[in-house]
């Protein structure tokens, strides 16, 4: 018998109280043929590798058996090796090593409460050898989100089931305006450092950095662990790993929609989805107590430009046996209505180039490939050359153009350093720095920073990109800076010119109908965004109860029911700062003196002390930097020196043996109270003790 390769069969289970193993179900039988002959020796076999660390990656399609192509479904498998488990336990217990001897007993898990089936699940038994006594054991799924759950970017989720554990996503975010220095946020791993055994795999839905950029940090201390994701993806993580040299090789897999992949006690199959980059996926996750569709990134654009649409049948294919949790975006959960299309937004770009009697200059996301593709299919159009301008993006564009996502003329391309070759109106600038980098192109151009690049009236640039929540200032700034020199600033609020990758209100509401879930979990978004998708499957139907909105480190447990709950459990899931070449060893502390010298400055008090006597000589010698002007500040230099002096007596007069520690702390604690209290400002205060 060939089993459909559209439709699997659905399991039916019936609860034993005598824990004997029951007849086959009619299903299984009809399945004889395909089923191996000899289940005790071949479930053996494939529990070995069930378990290995590496785990199995196989197709599922057809599958060869004694030369015939039958195609076999994962959890069939599985159900078979649970009853070739129930008459031979003890050849399981050796090949799980020093584990106890298992009863597994099926039992019904009936409705999941919010209109569906749910997944069938396992009670496990297990035999206490110390006093004979039999006691339950058990197992519980644990998810735990260290990052990604309150603030936009930082995305990872942890996926344990006794000892297996996969990840989904290894996601960086970018520093907020007051984090002074940093270069960007990644998650805290701590919890997994001692659990590098038991790590499966990592699972990466795309190739935006806030989902990839903690990898090469991460990797390296948490035992190299296989990576499975999209071809667009594998390469753009193998790019950035060239900056990263220390960081080992990595075994990273390139998978398709079509792909079965099997991880201890996981089971993973994929779902194409339509993002605002290629070969972005969703996870349909299958565990021992329910499954869990992980959506990623998406968004329901029917008419995407180069990519396809989130695919709506295998999702609903996928969802048919029942899912316990939905795991969905909600970075625009607080946006009514739907995103616009790519196709509208590449109607509006050709508008605005055609019309546009200079230079075009477009900002966007390194990662943003489609709208990069848009630009170039336009600036061919009317008889234009793209350059493109900034590392990360270099890089990208180089990617794409390899694989055949972006496809461009000979000539299209130019070097910056040739676009001032060509007459201006020719000229299309694609570049980095939509968000107000310091260091990104846009911002050395509109700083006349830039090489090249140089702005004329009649220029037009383009912020091809939300604004992320915190840059608003920054971004507000830039803009005004570019209007006064004199060129056309077109965003995304004054016309489409920007469609974000992330689902809005509706378009969650339809995610939520197909998959039609017993729990929410809303993921990717601050709070607010969190509970904005909280109600939305609220106003559908779905119990409060489960709505499931955690913190980040907060775990969540489902029970072998599929009953799910927030814990109050909690991991570490602070801030990981990376600055320069360090990681983590900027923390709160540092953070906090690098936001007091930005807006309060330092003060520095140098005093030379006769080792002798203990009294100080001379007057001090006072340094500000970001606190006062020195020149013009005469009067208070001079009250600050007679002030210095009074403490150093007073703190001094009882004679030797001098605590010179702390009259180092008082000067910095007086003085400081003086200095707020003559100027309202608390710089830092250095004081330096010489004894001569």
């Amino acid at each position: 018998m060939t089993e459909s390769k559209t439709k699997k069969p659905q399991r039916h289970y019936k609860s034993s109280k005598t824990h004997e193993r029951r007849e086959p179900h009619r299903l299984e039988s009809s399945l004889a043929s395909v089923l191996p002959k000899n289940p005790r020796s071949s479930v053996k076999d494939y529990d070995k590798s069930l378990h290995s660390s590496s785990g199995q990656h196989r197709r599922s399609g057809n599958e060869v058996n004694d030369g015939t192509s039958k195609r076999l479904d994962g959890r069939i498998r599985l159900q078979r090796k649970r009853e070739a488990i129930n008459t031979n336990r003890q050849e399981q217990a050796n090949d799980r090593g020093n584990a106890p001897e298992l009863k597994i007993i099926p039992v019904s898990n009936g409705s999941n409460g919010f209109g569906s089936t749910g997944l069938n699940s396992n009670n496990m038994h297990s035999l206490n050898p110390a006093n004979g006594q039999e006691g339950i054991r058990e197992k519980k799924l644990r998810i735990i989100p260290l990052g990604g759950l309150e603030e936009v970017g930082r995305n990872m989720t942890v996926f344990e089931y006794g000892k297996d554990i996969i990840i989904v996503d290894m996601g960086l975010q970018f520093p907020e305006e007051d984090m002074h220095g940093i270069d960007y946020i990644i998650p805290n791993s701590r919890y997994l450092r001692d659990k590098t055994d038991n790590i499966r795999g990592v699972f990466v839905t795309h190739g935006h950095l806030d989902h990839i950029g903690a990898i090469p940090h991460h990797l390296r201390v948490l035992g190299n662990p296989p990576i499975y994701t999209g071809a667009m993806t594998k390469a753009i993580i193998l790019k950035r790993q060239d900056d990263y040299k220390d960081s080992p090789k990595l075994k990273i897999h390139a998978i398709n929609t079509e792909d079965y992949i099997q991880l201890g006690a996981f089971g993973v199959e994929f779902f194409h989805v339509c993002h605002s980059i290629p070969d972005a996926i969703g996870l349909a996750i299958h565990t021992p107590v329910g499954t869990i569709i992980h959506t990623g990134d998406f968004k329901f654009d029917q008419n995407p430009i180069g990519d396809k649409p989130t695919d709506i049948g295998r999702i609903a294919h996928l969802a048919e046996k029942g899912v316990m949790a939905l795991m969905s975006d909600s970075t625009d959960a607080d946006k009514p209505g739907y995103s616009i299309s790519e196709s509208e937004v590449k109607d509006n770009f050709s508008d605005i180039i055609q019309k546009s009697e200079g230079r075009v200059i477009a900002g966007t996301f390194s990662s943003l490939l489609t709208r990069i593709r848009h630009m170039v299919e336009i600036a061919e159009r009317y008889g234009r050359k793209v350059a493109v301008d900034g590392y990360s993006m270099k890089a990208n564009v180089e990617i794409a153009r390899r694989m055949g996502y972006i496809r461009a003329n000979k000539g299209t391309f130019i070097d910056i350093k040739e676009i001032n070759h060509y007459p201006r109106n020719k000229i299309i600038i694609m570049c980095t720095g939509a968000q107000g980098e310091d260091n990104a192109v846009l911002m050395r151009i509109a700083n006349e920073e830039h090489k090249y690049v140089h702005l004329e009236r009649g220029d037009t640039i383009i912020f091809s990109s939300s604004v992320i929540p915190g840059n608003e200032r920054t971004v507000q700034s830039l803009k005004d800076g570019l209007v006064k020199k004199g060129v056309r600033v077109v965003h995304y609020q004054m016309m489409d010119v920007h469609s974000g990758g992330h689902a809005k209100r509706e378009e969650l509401k339809l995610m939520l109908n197909i998959v039609n879930p017993k729990h929410l979990i809303p993921i990717h978004g601050n709070h607010y965004m969190l509970r904005q998708h909280g109600e939305t499957a609220k106003h559908l139907g779905m119990p409060e109860n489960n709505v499931l909105i955690a913190e980040n480190g907060q775990v969540i447990e489902f029970d072998q029911k599929g009953k799910g709950r927030l814990t109050k459990e909690k991991v570490p899931a602070n801030y990981v700062m990376v600055d320069g070449l360090g990681v983590g060893d900027v923390g709160n502390v540092v953070l906090r003196e690098r936001q007091q010298l930005a807006q309060d400055g330092m003060f520095t008090v140098i005093v030379v002390i006769d080792s002798g006597t203990g009294k100080q000589i001379g007057n001090a010698d006072l340094i500000s930097r970001g606190f006062i002007y020195m020149r013009n500040n005469q009067e208070l230099l001079k009250d600050s020196r007679m002030e210095i002096k009074k403490i150093i007596e007073q703190k001094t007069r009882n004679g030797y043996p001098i605590n010179w520690e702390y009259v180092r702390s008082s000067i910095r604690d007086d003085m400081g109270q003086y200095l707020f209290n003559k100027t309202q400002r608390r710089p830092m205060i250095l004081p330096v003790i010489i004894e001569v």
